[in-house]
């Protein structure tokens, strides 16, 4: 085969893996599925903390 016919035939097939690639993130994206977690709910681990400075006398009993 003459360089040229296998230079073809490389980017034929580099072109048909990038068109897979295309549609496999295409069926990913509308498969995506919906996270639980969503924004306006409330973490249960930080649930009732509040930010800021914290009692001194809490933070060094024990």
């Amino acid at each position: 085969m003459s360089t040229t016919i296998k230079k073809r035939h490389r980017e034929q097939t580099r072109q048909e893996r990038q068109q897979n690639k295309e549609a496999r993130r295409a069926q990913r994206k509308t498969e995506k599925p919906v996270s639980a977690h969503s924004s306006s709910q409330e973490d249960p681990d930080l649930a009732g903390m509040v930010a800021g400075p914290q009692d001194p006398a809490i933070a060094f009993t024990g």
